[in-house]
């Protein structure tokens, strides 16, 4: 798995540098037993399932077909859920709560990583919110029936250590791994909404159906945006220390989707190995030509604020004099009601922006 982390953070620490874990301190059986936006439950009793709004979870054998071509199935509905954070934040958008997760959680503040989406963080059990450090006795305890992640560069779950994978896949009946690069944005969030709905999820629900209607608006506000503004460049980039890293639109979902919908966004050439992004040096920063630039948001990643302090060759593009720059959620929770406010953010920053170059 370690040179998958290249794939979607190009600059992400090694493990050896990586903080504790976010969640710290004691760990008693409440705190265990917390579902992901919980409904109250305190799993006192120990065996607590997740919480399933506006869900019903259907009765007899289960089974699902996963991106790997694998058939997870299980006498009844899995429950106990254990996922990435993305994944989490994607299946509590369609209904369906977790008992833990993974992945980028909380900030050092405390504060909610961005890849939480609308997960309620202060609920929520972590096994490991830093790359490397999924604590497998820690997961153990949580007695999952089924682990969900993204799938970047199949067959490989996202967040899953190699070094402990098969012990963490041992653990856990079933596992489901979803595609959620280098394929179709739509395909990606009906993939999870087809298995919030084998979980029990109400796909009619008002939340998901009022979600897919606004997405639907914000992808045609963002059609139209981008028609007006034909000649607009734009382009998506992650920061480090020592690279400016150009993201490739065909292989992120959300910029494919962006492309279809006419947004003009540029192609970095000759990518990595694995196809995601091109590093160029901070003195060649100037090599790509942009009116609208979009800003890896991920925590590790450099910020605007911080380049400009930092870089002299950023200060000197011609989106960053204009403040033509916005953030880029580079690994958002595939749902209608996780996307949508970011193609309507896109939308409003092209309907602004003016023509530099």
């Amino acid at each position: 798995m370690s040179e998958a982390r290249f794939m979607t953070n190009p600059h992400a620490p090694s493990p050896s540098r990586r903080h504790v874990l976010a969640s710290g301190g004691a760990i008693g059986a409440g705190l265990l037993l917390a579902a992901c936006g919980s409904n109250g439950d305190d799993g006192s009793d120990g065996s607590s399932s997740g919480a399933h709004a506006n869900s019903r979870v259907p009765s007899g054998p289960w089974t699902f077909k996963d991106d790997r071509g694998k058939t997870a199935t299980a006498d009844k509905t899995p429950q106990r859920i254990v996922a990435y954070v993305s994944s989490a934040a994607a299946l509590h958008d369609f209904g369906i709560e977790c008992v833990g997760v993974f992945g980028p959680t909380k900030q050092k503040n405390g504060k909610p990583d961005i890849q939480a989406g609308n997960l309620d963080v202060d609920k929520l059990t972590s096994v490991g919110n830093n790359w490397g450090e999924f604590n497998v006795e820690k997961y153990a305890t949580l007695q999952p029936d089924l682990l969900v992640s993204n799938m970047n560069t199949p067959p490989s779950l996202w967040y899953i250590p190699d070094d402990s994978k098969d012990k963490i896949l041992d653990l856990s009946p079933s596992s489901i791994g979803i595609l959620t690069a280098k394929t179709s944005l739509r395909n990606a969030i009906q993939r999870y909404a087809t298995l919030a709905e084998s979980l029990g999820a109400d796909l009619k629900a008002k939340q998901v159906t009022d979600a897919k209607a606004r997405f639907e608006k914000a992808s045609e506000t963002l059609r139209q945006a981008a028609k007006g503004k034909r000649g607009l460049k734009l382009l998506a980039v992650s920061a480090s220390s020592d690279n400016l890293h150009v993201g490739n639109p065909q292989s992120f979902t959300d910029l494919r989707y962006y492309q279809q919908l006419g947004a003009n966004i540029g192609a970095p050439g000759k990518t990595d190995e694995l196809g995601f992004f091109r590093a160029v040096s901070w003195e060649q920063a100037d090599s790509y030509e942009a009116d609208l630039i979009l800003v890896d948001r991920r925590t590790g990643n450099l910020q605007p604020d911080e380049l400009r302090r930092s870089k002299p060759t950023w200060r000197n593009l011609p989106a960053v004099k204009a403040g033509q720059v916005i953030p880029w959620f580079s690994e958002p929770q595939y749902s209608y009601a996780g996307i949508a406010p970011l193609i309507e953010d896109l939308a409003r920053a092209i309907q602004d922006a003016r023509k530099l170059v």
